[in-house]
């Protein structure tokens, strides 16, 4: 495992749930306008048909991750269910194309029973640990539920050049994200914090993320002759998306 035990200050108890949530929201928006996720979409609709549910549990949503800009490209007009959770849930993530935020708490390690469906999981992999990274996989393994990981973060010289560019999309992107809150204008704009903690995290992510050969390791033993595991880099953007993908056997 080459992966580094590096750590996030967004993710931290400690940081202040109101910054928490702005930096996450402008990850969100970043996403949106970058169209970062928009190459793993026929991945994605090509593993959640074959799990044969119209549900998704979005495990580690922040404030929405990728969803309210890939959700119809997903639904492609048919009937899908997006449900939103965190450990920390953002209480001001507004439902709305079929996506709905669960209120209380979630364990990506454990999910609660009640949500079943499809996982997916964008840009938060890599805040887990090795032994928590697997128990992710693991619950998603024995309850044999499919699951989707995709990672923009890689440790490599270009993803880390390119995350100089994200306080500054990150600023853009704000100004186009109505409403504005006075509380973006003073920590985004006069104040920058967000920025800062955006680029800070982001260089972090990079360092912390899981290589191929990392993710081959989390996987091994996790193996049945129903499910199968698939993993690779999906490119066709700003930068190569790492993705895992764990389902049901295609017969």
């Amino acid at each position: 495992m080459h992966r580094q035990p590096w750590f996030e200050l967004h993710d931290q108890q400690w940081f202040p749930a109101l910054f928490r949530d702005l930096v996450t929201e402008a990850l969100q928006a970043t996403w949106k306008t970058n169209h970062t996720y928009r190459p793993v979409v026929p991945l994605l609709r090509e593993a959640v048909e074959r799990s044969r549910s119209r549900r998704i549990i979005d495990l580690c949503s922040g404030g929405g991750g990728p969803w309210p800009a890939l959700y119809k490209q997903m639904a492609d007009g048919r009937p899908l269910e997006v449900r939103l959770t965190d450990l920390y849930p953002n209480a001001r993530v507004t439902p709305a194309n079929g996506l709905s935020m669960h209120p209380e708490p979630v364990d990506a390690r454990c999910v609660p029973g009640q949500l079943t469906g499809f996982r997916t999981m964008f840009s938060s992999f890599h805040h887990f640990d090795p032994p928590a990274a697997r128990a992710i996989l693991a619950d998603a393994f024995s309850r044999r539920e499919g699951i989707a990981v995709f990672e923009a973060a890689r440790r490599s010289a270009w993803t880390l050049l390119a995350v100089n560019a994200v306080p500054l999309l990150a600023l853009r992107a704000g100004l186009a994200a109505w409403p504005i809150p006075a509380s973006r204008i003073l920590w985004t704009y006069l104040l920058p914090v967000v920025p800062a903690v955006l680029w800070m995290d982001g260089v972090l992510s990079c360092l912390r993320s899981y290589s191929l050969a990392d993710l081959h390791e989390l996987t091994e033993g996790l193996s049945a002759p129903d499910y199968e595991w698939r993993m690779g880099e999906q490119r066709g953007g700003p930068v190569a998306i790492t993705y895992l993908i764990g389902g049901a056997v295609n017969r």
